[in-house]
């Protein structure tokens, strides 16, 4: 609708269009000539003040009042959406690695098949055409309104200059800018004392002012002329309305991403000793003092010189390029100065103690090097026999700890200070930029990582380590003390060394970047440069941030082992890890990450040797990628060796002592925590990975009587497997009824048809009981699979199960938790970004997905309207004992009774050919249906169709001649092939008379058959 200048004033002021001009210009003129008495009856004449204030109209009253129906012709569409509005795109997801990084296995179940598909297909957006045109996205503020004026030219009119304006002193000699007396002025108007008329000079002549022009053509030229340096925007000159008062302000959401905290960049250049006789590997890892926590994965660097290097060829492949890394880039959440950088040096197992492997490097100086030149080729000949003899083993050695916050406060703060120029209220784009890794208390933000300039230390404080003291927690009271120096730190023996770092704020697309699964990050310029490896960070506290990527990693922590009450030589002890996909040895998988100058992936993996301790303590981490399909005999072997470091004759190297076992599989869940295992004397017997080892097997030795002597932990971080009891239960749940396995075990029950729907209620009513980071890190899967639950219904032996109301509460549940738990990265509005990222991209309706090949084109959508809606759904299914609602405004006609709605469905669906008489009550269908077209009724043949059972005995399972692939019936008057209609057990088919099958209907076989979802 198109409305005139003078529509417009009159909807302005509230009078009739034709005569509110004049009256403006008269009540203007008169207030500009001073008389208040005729501005005074213009006013009341006009019955509206014009300084009055005339509310908005309300768009959804106005529509309430007036349907749509109502308003013809043109006008109707200023009521509804745009037709063309909403379109169905497909974008490609955002990979940042230059491979998918997805298994390769062909079987896989239906867990990590769905995850598969949430990780890889790309996203569905409902896109709005219109979308740009609305204050809600596009928010008119100052800086675009002053955009909009800038091609507007600037008009000054006779009555907007007052007098000190329109004089000026270059004006006052102009005699046409002199300003006359009132007399000399023809009438009392604005133009008074602007401009002497009498010495202004003429205006140009109109030549064609009086001739004859068509109405057409004057219509035409105004509407040129009015188009001529009309500005785009309606509103231009209006102002902008403040922020704060905005009624709306939307966005569209940042797509989902995996989550970063702020990155450091960690180098390690070089690591030099007084004496160089044999090779050492390093470890870093962050350490945070305050949670007591390890908050990040081991890095393994290995800086050694060539001919060091060499001393291993006998032990070592061809390195793989991805465990050359000396740099590495360390993810932290949650910055805190109570963080620190511990590095660890291991050697290769020697024989002796730490002490004394330690003591040529504590004692020997470089500038003692000719006088102890006969000492040193000693040691390094004795460093290449164990080199030669033990290079697979390592031994602890030395460590030391960096405090970031030292390093960060000094240089950061100044760049803080010097960035803040004074505080400013933060806009609504800043608002809504937050993200989780600004969740910091005013105690972190002082500690920021992100903002440091670059530092080069020179670490020269190691420390021998302690046989006794190498668990984490003896490393968290040294951590502590080193911020306050007490006598525990004191006692400890130094190891000259120096170990050059470079720490540094990460670049944001740093090249020859490895992912934490090794994979390529973009961008990754050649494949043969030294890389750059990304660490796995394991937060402080909980993240709430959606898997967005596959992920299945392991990590295995021994801590301890107990062998004292071992009898034998028992001493030098070893752990071997394997992870076993049977119980032949053959079946160990390379699915071990290798540490530094190594190959990529091992078969098996040591612990660090303790040199005569029977009661070691560990601090290896060993990270495994697990197999996309875990299935049952899936189980990790440790096998423990005593390693004979002196050769003797007739003397193995490593002899086996003791064995255990972690099935990874219970009840179909991944098994992680904290355990303590038996250890067995003896070799597990055939079908020993099915059973866990505190089952006491018969004919079995076990050590210290099959009490707990081995202490390890199981930490999985994966996409795939939720490791939450009830994720876990309502997800095999959702996947069995897909796959239709029945019978199904879960835990100590098995689940049949019929008792799996009462499981199914229960686990979406115990969704409420899941933890929430695990519930949020798999909410895109939760909210998904609640959907395809309420929109498709399960069917459970040929019934449909109507699980829309809990399902549906199960969602407002998640929802809530989601954004609640997220409170703190909500917008200024109270929007959850993450909530509206999944609607944005990763919402699909079932149904709706475009199925194109490539890029696939829009697909265009009806909005429903007030106007026009598509009507319920056919495939929605109605319980008997519900009530339809009728406060639908999309419904085109009145509910009716539920017989009608089943017979809409089984015609739109199923039956499009059949109706369900008025007269018979529906069935509850089963699994088998039947269809007669003809039956006998008081005599006379009915040609109407018409749905009828009877539960189906053993007579009525003969076999007849097959007709098209379906079974023909016997009956008189039946069609060729009939099918047969099977109500549910116990329940008789209302007004169903005996002439049915007892008329001659028999019929002689079944077909399966079920309502599709």
């Amino acid at each position: 609708m198109v409305l005139k200048p003078r529509d417009w004033m009159g909807l302005l002021f509230g009078v009739g269009s034709g005569t509110v001009a004049a009256e403006v210009r008269k009540q203007v003129s008169r207030e500009r000539s001073g008389s208040p008495h005729s501005s005074r009856r213009c006013s009341s004449s006009l019955g509206v003040p014009l300084t009055e204030v005339i509310e908005p109209l309300d768009f959804e009253d106005v529509l309430l009042s007036r349907p749509p129906d109502a308003e013809p012709g043109p006008l109707r569409d200023l009521v509804e959406f745009p037709a063309d509005d909403l379109e169905l795109l497909l974008q490609p997801r955002e990979c940042r690695t230059t491979e998918p990084g997805i298994p390769e296995d062909g079987k896989l179940d239906a867990q990590v098949r769905a995850a598969l598909e949430m990780y890889t297909e790309d996203w569905i957006i409902a896109h709005r055409r219109y979308q740009h045109l609305s204050a809600a996205y596009s928010p008119i503020t100052l800086e675009t309104q002053r955009e909009r004026q800038k091609g507007l030219t600037r008009q000054v009119f006779e009555q907007d200059a007052s007098g000190d304006e329109r004089s000026s002193p270059d004006d006052s000699d102009d005699p046409r800018h002199s300003s006359g007396s009132p007399d000399d002025t023809p009438r009392s108007s604005g133009a008074s004392g602007i401009f002497d008329l009498r010495n202004l000079a003429a205006d140009s002549l109109l030549p064609s002012l009086l001739e004859r022009v068509a109405p057409e053509d004057v219509d035409r030229r105004n509407e040129a002329l009015r188009r001529q340096h009309r500005s785009r925007a309606l509103l231009t000159l209006y102002p902008a309305p403040d922020e704060d008062e905005a009624v709306e302000r939307c966005s569209r959401p940042e797509p989902p991403r995996e989550h970063f905290g702020q990155r450091i960049l960690v180098k390690c250049l070089s690591l030099k000793f007084e004496i160089e006789i044999e090779p050492i590997f390093g470890i870093l890892a962050l350490y945070d003092v305050r949670e007591k926590k390890k908050i990040s994965e081991n890095f393994y660097f290995d800086l050694n010189s060539d001919s060091m290097k060499g001393l291993l060829r006998a032990h070592g492949t061809h390195p793989a390029i991805s465990t050359l890394a000396r740099s590495a880039i360390f993810s932290v959440t949650y910055p805190s100065p109570d963080i620190f950088l511990v590095i660890k040096l291991e050697k290769v197992l020697q024989q002796g103690d730490i002490s004394e492997c330690c003591e040529p490097y504590m004692v020997m100086k470089e500038v003692d090097t000719a006088k102890n030149k006969e000492k040193l080729e000693k040691l390094r000949l004795a460093a290449e026999q164990f080199c030669t003899r033990l290079g697979r083993y390592r031994m602890p050695f030395a460590w030391t700890a960096v405090h970031l916050a030292n390093i960060v406060s000094s240089a950061g703060q100044s760049d803080r200070d010097s960035d803040s120029e004074g505080e400013r209220r933060p806009t609504w784009t800043d608002r809504r930029r937050r993200g989780p890794q600004d969740r910091t208390s005013s105690g972190d933000d002082a500690c920021s990582f992100s903002g440091f300039r670059p530092a080069t230390l020179t670490v020269t404080n190691f420390f021998k380590q302690e046989a006794e003291r190498l668990s984490d927690e003896d490393l968290f009271k040294f951590l502590a003390d080193m911020r306050r120096p007490t006598s525990l730190l004191r006692r400890l023996r130094p190891v000259t060394a120096q170990l050059k770092i470079d720490i540094s704020p990460a670049p944001e697309n740093p090249h020859f970047c490895l992912s934490p699964e090794l994979l390529h990050v973009k961008p990754y310029p050649d494949p043969r440069g030294r890389p750059t490896k990304e660490i796995l960070e394991f937060p402080a506290r909980e993240v709430y941030a959606p898997h967005t990527s596959y992920r299945n990693l392991l990590y295995v922590y021994p801590h301890s082992l107990n062998f004292s009450s071992r009898q034998g030589s028992v001493r030098n002890l070893a752990v071997r890890v394997q992870y076993m996909a049977g119980e032949d040895p053959s079946q160990a998988l390379p699915v071990i990450f290798g540490k530094s100058s190594c190959s990529e992936f091992t078969r098996e993996a040591f612990t660090p040797v303790v040199y005569h301790n029977k009661s070691p303590e560990f601090y290896e981490e060993f990270k495994l990628r697990l197999p996309a399909c875990v299935t049952e005999n899936h189980h990790l072997l440790f096998t423990f060796y005593h390693v004979s470091c002196q050769p003797r004759p007739g003397t193995a190297l490593e002899t086996p002592v003791g064995f255990t076992w972690i099935p990874l599989l219970q009840h179909g869940h991944l098994r992680t925590g904290p355990f303590c295992l038996p250890v067995s004397v003896d070799q597990p017997p055939p079908s020993y990975s099915v059973l866990t080892p505190d089952v006491a097997l018969p004919g079995m030795r076990w050590v210290d009587g099959h009490k707990g002597v081995f202490s390890v932990e199981l930490t999985a971080v994966s996409s795939v497997h939720p490791q939450d009891p009830y994720l876990d239960k309502f997800f095999t749940l959702v996947h069995v009824l897909e796959e239709g396995a029945f019978p199904f075990r879960l835990k100590d029950a098995v689940l049949s048809e019929s008792t799996v729907e009462q499981e199914l209620r229960a686990s979406l009513v115990a969704l409420r009981l899941a933890s929430p980071e695990p519930l949020v890190a798999f909410s895109h899967h939760v909210l998904d699979k609640l959907v395809r639950l309420v929109v498709r219904p399960p069917i459970i032996g040929g019934q449909i199960v109507n699980l829309g109301r809990v399902a549906f509460e199960a969602m407002a549940h998640v929802v809530s938790l989601v954004h609640r738990s997220l409170e703190a990265a909500q917008d200024a509005r109270g929007h959850c970004p993450l909530l509206a990222a999944y609607v944005y991209y990763a919402f699909r309706l079932p149904g709706t997905e475009p199925s194109l090949p490539g890029r696939a084109p829009p697909v265009t959508l009806q909005p429903a309207t007030l106007a026009h809606g598509p009507g319920r759904p056919a495939s929605l299914y109605l319980a008997r004992s519900k009530s339809i609602s009728s406060s639908n405004p999309d419904l085109a006609v009145a509910p009716g009774s539920v017989d009608d709605e089943v017979s809409r469905i089984l015609a739109s669906k199923m039956l499009p050919l059949i109706r369900v008489s008025p007269g018979y009550r529906p069935l509850t269908l089963l699994g088998e249906f039947c269809l007669c077209s003809r039956r006998q009724q008081g005599g006379a043949a009915t040609g109407t169709p018409l749905l009828w059972g009877r539960p189906q005995t053993a007579a009525s399972r003969g076999a007849g001649p097959a007709v098209g692939g379906q079974r023909q019936c016997r009956a008189r008057g039946c069609p060729a092939a009939c099918l047969v209609l099977l109500p549910a057990h116990g329940e008789k088919h209302g007004a169903a008379p005996a002439s049915g099958p007892e008329a001659g209907h028999t019929p002689q076989a079944s077909l399966p058959w079920a309502l599709p979802g």
